[in-house]
């Protein structure tokens, strides 16, 4: 296991380089002034020299990355600006501030929608899944296969414009959606974020209802399976202890994706709750062309993503006793 992990933390240093030196290149050589656009809609021939003088434009693009990437281990101080302390993921112009200092002050409402959602999706998804697999053909199944594909089809923008009208302002059922921090007001925080966790979890319930079913009906069909059947196993045991460890497999390396993609940010369930976290911050960054901004939020997003990976493979030999990792 140590040998595992190893390896894949190599792995995932290597990728996020990539990653990063590939959105560094994107986003500082295809603008004709990336210095212009990262000093934003108000922005004074000043302003925009120091800036120049602060981003290295006038070094070759190779140097301006390691200047960045240096930033992140031994910190950088940014003439007329201040001094951003390492790990550095940039400075904001527009907003006269280190990037991951902003990026932290609005990761806790993007945790808690994030985890939220995925309590939910993963405990009815995978519930609905496996109770549509035990009883295969019958009404109950063709209910979930046809609920999850009409939700599937759906969008979060307009589920959740219709349950803010209906839910909060037509009949008053739930609070006005917002966040509150866990440990100021443990109430406060659930009611306000508990309409954002069901339209965020709702596509992804569906997928994973879909997802399981089809793994588990698979699995039920493998040849171990059936061999337990034949030993004289209750067909809870057969399900429960054995097809249901096999099929976890390739939901869980799913599961792990789709954390990592809302930690990094659920842009549109963000925008549509009024919601100031990750997603609705890289929203805002598009629109004043906050360069370091979007590329500090990228780099993170891929931090995500990658960690998560890791942490499924690890799980895996945990869930299925036929894997061993080396």
């Amino acid at each position: 296991m140590l040998r595992f992990l190893t390896r894949r933390l190599l792995g995932a240093v290597i990728t996020l380089l990539i990653i990063s030196a590939v959105t560094f290149m994107l986003f500082y050589s295809v603008p004709r002034d990336p210095a212009r656009m990262a000093c934003g809609k108000l922005c004074t021939p000043e302003t925009l020299e120091l800036i120049r003088h602060n981003m290295g434009i006038a070094d070759p693009l190779p140097q301006q990355y390691w200047d960045w990437l240096a930033g992140i281990f031994v910190g950088r101080d940014y003439a007329g600006f201040g001094n951003c302390e390492a790990p550095c993921l940039g400075y904001s112009f527009v907003n006269r501030e280190p990037v991951l200092s902003t990026v932290l002050d609005r990761f806790p409402t993007t945790f808690s929608l994030g985890m939220g959602a995925a309590v939910v999706f993963v405990v009815f998804g995978v519930g609905m899944g496996m109770l549509a697999a035990r009883h295969q053909g019958k009404p109950i199944d063709k209910i979930a296969s046809g609920a999850s594909l009409v939700a599937s089809s759906m969008q979060i923008y307009f589920v959740g414009t219709l349950a803010l009208y209906f839910f909060v302002y037509q009949w008053n059922i739930l609070d006005q959606p917002g966040y509150t921090p866990f440990t100021e007001n443990p109430g406060a925080w659930f009611s306000g974020l508990l309409l954002p966790w069901l339209v965020l979890a709702l596509i992804f319930t569906a997928n994973y209802t879909r997802m399981t079913r089809s793994q588990m009906v698979e699995t039920l069909n493998e040849d171990y399976v059936r061999t337990a059947r034949a030993k004289g196993l209750s067909r809870r045991t057969v399900f429960f202890r054995f097809a249901w460890r096999g099929a976890m497999g390739p939901i869980v390396t799913i599961f792990g994706i789709d954390l990592g993609v809302l930690l990094g940010g659920a842009m549109i369930t963000e925008q549509t709750f009024s919601l100031q976290g990750i997603g609705m911050l890289a929203v805002k960054s598009v629109f004043t062309n906050d360069l370091p901004m979007l590329l500090g939020v990228m780099v993170l997003t891929a931090s995500f993503v990658v960690v998560a990976n890791i942490f499924v493979d690890a799980c895996y030999a945990l869930i299925d006793p036929r894997i061993r990792l080396a």
